[in-house]
């Protein structure tokens, strides 16, 4: 794992690239270090998701960050700059082995350009009562080049963000 403070893109934002340790079993890869995050994980999730879903975009108001890795198959993770507009993009998974960690002041989201297995551990758990879940739509002008699609499956919420 290298020291993502090496690796400051967006503010905040931090690419982690793992590594792996290959032999004749398959490998192994560490995915987070407590250490080398800004914040303690307080929460894994893990979605499935088939090729062509695009999950967000999403912000969390109330400081939950998020890291992303795709366990298995291939994602475009998108993160905007709400403030300045910057963004950032990478596909992350097989062929490109990295987490991403995304202050959750930025709205992100990613698509699956695969079937793929997809973790995000998150620095706040999730309260129904009160969630700290905040959309902008998919296509919003800022990112809508930046997706491998025009016409992604999306969930009712993110539908709904997207045609309001």
């Amino acid at each position: 794992m290298t020291d993502p403070s090496n690796s400051l893109l967006l503010r905040g934002l931090r690419r982690i690239e793992l590594q792996r340790f290959e032999d004749e079993r398959g490998w192994f890869s560490e995915l987070a270090r407590a250490s080398a995050l800004p914040k303690p994980i307080r929460q894994a999730n893990l979605a499935y998701s088939r090729a062509g879903v695009l999950r967000g975009l999403h912000y969390h108001e109330r400081g939950q960050d998020d890291l992303f890795v795709c366990l298995q198959g291939m994602v475009r993770v998108v993160v905007l700059d709400r403030e300045t507009g910057e963004t950032f993009t990478e596909d992350i998974g097989d062929d490109n082995p990295v987490a991403v960690y995304v202050p959750g002041i930025h709205a992100h989201g990613y698509e699956a350009l695969t079937d793929c297995l997809f973790c995000y551990l998150v620095t706040e758990e999730y309260d129904p009562a009160a969630p700290d879940e905040h959309g902008l739509p998919w296509n919003d002008p800022r990112v809508v080049s930046l997706w491998s699609t025009s016409s992604p499956i999306l969930s009712e919420r993110d539908a709904a963000v997207a045609s309001s």
